[in-house]
C-alpha cells in the first residue's frame, strides 16, 4: 500500500530538543500524565500545547453557564483533592483555575511549551524515536503521549448556505463574547450537553430564541447546590472526609449509573420515571411535551443534566423547531417545511470532531500511515491506549476509554499508571520500543465488542457521537471505571513486541 504523507515545511531556525517523553496537550489528561511522570521520577518530558494557556476544554468552553456534569469531588485528581469546590457540580472558571493551580504547584511550567501546535509527529523506525514538528521547533522523543483529547475541534455542520448568513455565526466552543445578544433574535442549532447549559442562560436576555432540535435528549435533574464555607472548611480540615465523599460519588456512579448502560431493568425504570416526571411537571403543553420526549432508550446517548432546560423551552420568547434544517439563508434558517426563521445570530451547538480530529491526520506510524488512515471506519485501540503500527505511543481519554457514566479523570489516571509501568519495563528490559501485537489487539477487540452487544449503546435505538462510521460505539469503554483501572494497573508486556533500535541515537535520553 502506498501512502502519501503530508510534508511539513521545517523552519530553518527551528530549535531542536531531545527528550524521553513528549506530551501533546496540556488539558486534563496532559496534566494528569505529567504529574504522574514526575511523581514516578521521570522528569525528562516536554508538554506541547497549541494554545496560550493550559486547561483544554475548560479553557476553550467559556459559553454562558458552562459547568461540569460529573460531581466536583469525583471530577478531581486523586493526587490533588480540592476541598474548596464551591458547587457540587463545578463551573468552568473554577475548574480552569484548579488546573492552572496544579500546573504551578507541581512545577509543570518548566516542561511546558505554550503556543506550540504539533503539525506532524512521525515515527523514526531506525532510531525508535518520535519526531514532532511545530512551527518553530523539532522535538525527538522516545515515547509519545497523545493527550489532545476528543472534544477539541468544533464540528461545524455541512449546511448549505452557511457562508451566506449576514449576521453573526459561531460555535458554542468558540463563544463570541464581543457579540451582544441582549434584545437579539438568536437561533441555536443542536440540543446537546452544551446547549442545555447555555440556552437557559440566553433566554431571559434575548428577544427571540429559536432552538432547532434534531433528536430529543434525555434530561435528568441536576442535584447541584452551593457548598458553603463551613462545609468546605470541614473538608479541608478533615482530608479523610473529602476522600470519603469522593469514594461515595464513585460508588454512586458505578452502582447507580453504570447499570443503566447495561440495561438493568430496575435502574432504567427508576431513572426513566424521574426524567419523564420532570418533563411532565415543567412542560404542560402536550404537543411540546411530545416533541421533547426521546424516541430511544435512556443512556443510548449521553444523559444530560439540567433543572431549567424544559421550563426554558416553554417561555413565550422560545420556539422549539423539530423540522430539519434545510439551509442557512442571508437572514436566518430555512427548515424542511419551507419556513424561514429570521434571526440575527446563529449559535452552533453541534459537537466536536471525535473520530476525524486533526491530530489523527498528523500522527504517522511505522509504515507512514496516519492514525486516521490506519483506522479507517472502525478504530481499534488496545485497552484504549495503544495502537498496532504506532510504537511507543499512548492515547489518553479518547477512543476506547470513554465513559457513559463516570469521571474521565479516573480513566486518565489509570492510563498514566500504565504509561509509567511501560517506561519501567523498557528500562528493565533494556529495550528501545514496544508495539502491541496484532493478535493481542484482535483478541481484545473481540472481547470488547462482545461486551457492547448487551449494552444500551448497541440496543438503545439511537445514533450518537459515541459511534464510529461503522456504527460501533467505539469511543466507549463498556465496563466499569474500577474494571478499567484494574486492567491498567500493570503494563502487560506479554501483549507487546519489544525491540531494540537498529541505529543508536546520538542523544542520550534521561530515565528515572
Amino acid at each position: 500500500m502506498t501512502t502519501t504523507r503530508r510534508r511539513v515545511q521545517k523552519n530553518a531556525d527551528a530549535s531542536s530538543t531531545t527528550t524521553r517523553v513528549a506530551i501533546i496537550g496540556a488539558g486534563l489528561s496532559g496534566i494528569a500524565a505529567a504529574v504522574n511522570l514526575k511523581q514516578a521520577g521521570y522528569t525528562d518530558f516536554v508538554i506541547l500545547e497549541r494554545a496560550g494557556d493550559v486547561g483544554g476544554v475548560w479553557r476553550d468552553n467559556v459559553y454562558p453557564g458552562a459547568a461540569c456534569d460529573t460531581p466536583s469531588h469525583l471530577y478531581s485528581y486523586s493526587f490533588e483533592p480540592n476541598p474548596d469546590w464551591k458547587r457540587s457540580f463545578s463551573r468552568q472558571p473554577q475548574i480552569h483555575e484548579y488546573l492552572k493551580g496544579i500546573t504551578d504547584k507541581y512545577g509543570l511550567r518548566d516542561n511546558l511549551r505554550l503556543n506550540s501546535e504539533v503539525l506532524d509527529a512521525s515515527w523514526d523506525d531506525q532510531h525508535h524515536r518520535w519526531v514532532l514538528t511545530t512551527a518553530d521547533s523539532v522535538v525527538e522523543a522516545q515515547v509519545l503521549l497523545d493527550c489532545a483529547g476528543p472534544l477539541v475541534e468544533p464540528s461545524m455542520p455541512d449546511i448549505e448556505g452557511i457562508e451566506s448568513f449576514g449576521g453573526t455565526l459561531f460555535h458554542s466552543a468558540r463563544w463570541d463574547h464581543d457579540t451582544p445578544l441582549v434584545g437579539k433574535r438568536v437561533a441555536v442549532i443542536g440540543t446537546g450537553a452544551s446547549a442545555v447549559q447555555f440556552v437557559p442562560e440566553l433566554q431571559p436576555n434575548v428577544d427571540r430564541l429559536v432552538v432547532f432540535q434534531r433528536t430529543a435528549p434525555w434530561v435528568s435533574p441536576k442535584l447541584d447546590r452551593h457548598i458553603g464555607a463551613l462545609e468546605r472548611g470541614l473538608l479541608k480540615f478533615l482530608p479523610p472526609l473529602a476522600k470519603g465523599l469522593r469514594a461515595n460519588q464513585t460508588a454512586s456512579r458505578e452502582l447507580g449509573h453504570y447499570p443503566l448502560m447495561r440495561r438493568n431493568k430496575f435502574n432504567r425504570t427508576l431513572v426513566t420515571a424521574v426524567t419523564r416526571a420532570m418533563l411532565r411537571a415543567q412542560v404542560r403543553d402536550p404537543e411540546l411535551r411530545r416533541r421533547l420526549t426521546p424516541d430511544y432508550e435512556l443512556g443510548c446517548k449521553r444523559i444530560l443534566m439540567s433543572n431549567k432546560w424544559y421550563s426554558t423551552l416553554t417561555k413565550p420568547n422560545v420556539d422549539v423547531v423539530t423540522d430539519g434544517v434545510e439551509r442557512i439563508t442571508p437572514t436566518g434558517v430555512r427548515t424542511a417545511d419551507g419556513r424561514d426563521h429570521q434571526v440575527d445570530v446563529i449559535v452552533m451547538g453541534t459537537g466536536f470532531h471525535v473520530f476525524d480530529a486533526p491530530i489523527a491526520h498528523r500522527v504517522h506510524g511505522r509504515d507512514g500511515r496516519s492514525l486516521a488512515e490506519a483506522w479507517g471506519d472502525q478504530p481499534h485501540v488496545f485497552r484504549g491506549t495503544t495502537c498496532v503500527g504506532f510504537p511507543n505511543m499512548f492515547r489518553f481519554a479518547s477512543i476506547g476509554s470513554g465513559l457513559g457514566h463516570g469521571s474521565m479523570i479516573w480513566q486518565m489516571e489509570a492510563q498514566s499508571t500504565y504509561v509509567v509501568d511501560a517506561l519501567r519495563t523498557l528500562d528493565a528490559e533494556g529495550k528501545d520500543s514496544f508495539e502491541v501485537r496484532e493478535d493481542a489487539l484482535n483478541a481484545y477487540m473481540k472481547e470488547i465488542f462482545s461486551d457492547f452487544e448487551g449494552s444500551v449503546w448497541h440496543l438503545g435505538g439511537c445514533q450518537s457521537w459515541y459511534q464510529d462510521a461503522s456504527g460501533a460505539p467505539s469511543v466507549l469503554w463498556p465496563r466499569s471505571m474500577f474494571a478499567y483501572s484494574t486492567m491498567l494497573r500493570r503494563f502487560d508486556v506479554e501483549s507487546y513486541e519489544l525491540r531494540t533500535a537498529s541505529v543508536s541515537s546520538s542523544s542520550k535520553l534521561v530515565s528515572a
